[in-house]
């Protein structure tokens, strides 16, 4: 039977997250059969079938409103959708509204949960996050996680047994794979250096634009959502970056073809790295800093570099923008990687877990 899922942010929503809900339920075919919600915007497209757009406010994270929230969330669902129509339940963001929300409405039926890195992240931080994530893992029959990393942070901080845990990576569109991005760049310009993705706090682009803008022959354009980088704008002095706007999926592959390198700088624990596996897929090579999930992923395939010392960041880019055979070294070893991880093999995995949990 058709599963429902949802998350409880905006349609239009920037993050990975968001963009996988695409991948597996939105896409054309409906790759896994699901219905899926999110929350209307104040200002955006009408209510749509796909997906869903819940009229709910007073969302919040913490403390009684937070529950408040929920409750309100919860009879929206169920004046949306009819029980009998579903036979499982996929839970996204374990630690926020729609899954607590999705667990009361749908109390009876099975359950397939997807561990999310702001899930595990906002979890350590906050204690009403920690109680979601721990009535999640306690209700699902199995929790998917994407790496071995968040499946070692998950179960240390929630009450989940490890055989109920599920490790399937996310993959990379079978189309890019087979079909990469076109690249327009030639030797002898400028390096061109590209970040794309939030511009939270634990993605650390803020040191690395301080870094990188005062090197000589180099050039950074940053893909982020608008009102972020009108915000880091505060903090950070961007007249050196070229700032892309916030891309849809087509148009950031487009982007990879334009620059000669993607930097990954986060801070902390990355869920999977969707972005640079896709720019792996389309031949752009990647730095990255060797945090738990991205080490696991990208492992050789890219650069691992001390993104807190500046002084190694700068050599190492100075190396590259020397030697035009070292990047083609990392552009092949990077394909490489991507092509381990087609979405075909994700989409079959989650529907196969999803019978199993439905017999």
């Amino acid at each position: 039977m058709t599963a429902i899922t949802g998350v409880d942010l905006p349609v239009g929503s920037p993050g990975g997250s968001v963009e996988l809900l695409k991948d597996l339920y939105l896409a054309p075919g409906r790759p896994v059969p699901a219905d899926v919600f999110m929350l209307a915007a104040h200002e955006g497209p009408p209510d749509t079938d796909r997906p869903a757009l819940l009229k709910v406010d007073g969302k919040c994270l913490d403390g009684q409103g937070f529950w408040r929230y929920v409750a309100d969330l919860t009879a929206a669902i169920r004046h949306r959708f009819a029980p009998e129509d579903y036979g499982i339940l996929h839970l996204q963001h374990l630690a926020f509204g729609a899954t607590p929300a999705l667990l009361r409405a749908f109390p009876r039926h099975p359950s397939l949960a997807f561990v999310h890195g702001t899930d595990l992240l906002f979890a350590v931080d906050n204690p009403t996050q920690r109680e979601v994530l721990g009535e999640a893992a306690a209700a699902a029959d199995v929790v998917v996680a994407p790496t071995t990393a968040m499946i070692d942070l998950l179960l240390a901080i929630a009450p989940v047994q490890p055989r109920r845990v599920a490790h399937i990576p996310w993959g990379v569109p079978d189309q890019l794979l087979s079909e990469p991005t076109v690249r327009h760049r030639r030797a002898g310009e400028e390096l061109r250096i590209l970040y794309a993705g939030r511009l939270t706090a634990e993605k650390g682009v803020e040191s690395l634009l301080d870094a990188v803008v005062r090197l000589d022959g180099v050039t950074i354009g940053v893909a982020a959502p608008e009102i972020e980088y009108r915000a880091m704008g505060g903090r950070v002095d961007l007249s050196a970056v070229r700032y892309l706007g916030w891309l849809d999926r087509r148009e950031l592959w487009r982007a990879f073809g334009d620059h000669d390198l993607l930097i990954v700088p986060s801070t902390r624990l990355e869920a999977f790295g969707l972005v640079a596996v896709e720019a792996q897929a389309c031949g752009l090579p990647v730095i990255y800093q060797p945090v738990p999930g991205l080490v696991e992923v990208l492992g050789d395939s890219a650069l691992r570099v001390d993104l807190s010392a500046p002084r190694e960041l700068a050599d190492v880019i100075a190396w590259l923008a020397k030697d035009p055979g070292a990047l083609e070294d990392i552009r092949t070893g990077g394909r490489r990687n991507a092509l381990r991880f087609p979405l075909s093999n994700t989409i079959r995995d989650i529907n196969s877990l999803s019978m199993e949990l439905q017999r």
